[in-house]
């Protein structure tokens, strides 16, 4: 783990992978509530996070970066659905089956209605004529390949030693917070700060990296998925080490980013089978 590796002490005032050198390595912003609201966080931060750390793994950011489908994850089920859901078991989807690019399914804000995911709800692609209002068209669509993006190991983090290192040696991360109404609908700018004795946890963010004020405050940077007219273009800043951070210490999640699933992942079996039938 970065922490057993890394010293606290080491880490530099500041780190953020919005800007290394003049690069940014992270994907872009998304907005969870459209066209409709979706209590999809826990899809959102996640997937963002395991993006982050593909760019991150790629180098090269001449390209368009990765970005992860969450709209699959919902579709998919892989932890819940539009009324919430469990972060672990994003990256546990990851581990297992791989999550495809953001391109293979358009964001829709809507739970799949059919009772189990199909290679539709994957990865598609339709053709012409444009489909009549109030039809799906969906026989002019068909399921397609598509690259998988696994992690080969996830874990949790909490607390600022493993938050620092592991941002600092791996990349961002996926954190719960408690979203108040204060954050949500006043939070326009600055470090935010409301105490909170024993936070509730119902919110799933980003954090990529952190940072030092001028009066010596020290910071997380955490990107929301509530578009980029909200807050600092989408992100925001709590304090490091106090209640009054919305307990953004308490519950992380990281994962190692892989175009080859782990050796012992159902993935890698499945992919093992292809092989020796062909």
């Amino acid at each position: 783990m970065a922490w057993e590796e890394l010293n606290l002490a080491d880490m530099p005032s500041g780190w953020d992978w919005r800007n290394m050198n003049g690069t940014n390595y992270l994907s872009w912003t998304k907005n969870q509530h459209i066209p409709e609201y979706c209590g999809s966080c826990w899809a959102q931060g996640t997937t963002s996070s395991i993006a982050d750390r593909f760019n991150i793994m790629l180098g090269d950011q001449s390209a368009t970066p990765v970005s992860l489908n969450a709209q699959v994850i919902v579709n998919c089920h892989a932890g819940g659905d539009c009324s919430g859901g469990e972060p672990g078991s994003v990256y546990e989807f990851a581990f297992t089956q791989g999550i495809p690019h953001s391109s293979c399914e358009q964001y829709t804000a809507h739970n799949e209605d059919a009772g189990e995911c199909g290679p539709m709800d994957y990865c598609k692609d339709c053709t012409w004529p444009p489909c009549p209002v109030g039809e799906t068209c969906q026989d002019k669509c068909w399921a397609v390949d598509y690259k998988k993006h696994y992690v080969t190991a996830y874990y949790g983090v909490a607390g600022i030693e493993q938050m620092k290192t592991e941002l600092y040696k791996n990349g961002p991360i996926s954190c719960g917070i408690q979203a108040t109404t204060g954050l949500e609908e006043t939070y326009t700018g600055g470090i935010y700060s409301e105490y909170i004795a024993n936070p509730q946890l119902n919110h799933e963010i980003a954090v990529v990296g952190w940072g030092t004020a001028d009066d010596g405050e020290e910071y997380w940077i955490g990107r929301n998925s509530w578009g980029t007219y909200w807050g600092e273009t989408g992100f925001f800043r709590v304090p490091i080490g106090t209640k009054t951070n919305l307990g953004i210490e308490t519950d992380c999640v990281a994962g190692i980013p892989s175009y080859t699933p782990h050796p012992k992942s159902p993935a890698a079996t499945q992919e093992m089978k292809i092989d020796l039938i062909q």
